[in-house]
């Protein structure tokens, strides 16, 4: 079954780190990462190892 997952982190953007807060639907945690990391990398051009994740949560629906 498809969740929403809202995910709070922050990315190293120049030489500073941005807050992030994005929510994504998937079928699991892992899956909603993976998404996180895609999408960040691929706008900011970001490497994974500079994508801090805080927290996620699943949502309510």
């Amino acid at each position: 079954m498809v969740k929403v997952y809202e995910i709070r982190g922050k990315f190293l953007m120049g030489e500073k780190f941005q807050p992030f807060v994005k929510e994504y639907r998937a079928l699991n945690e892992k899956q909603a990462l993976e998404y996180v990391y895609s999408n960040l990398g691929s706008k900011h051009k970001t490497p994974r190892n500079k994508i801090k994740i805080l927290e996620i949560k699943e949502k309510g629906e």
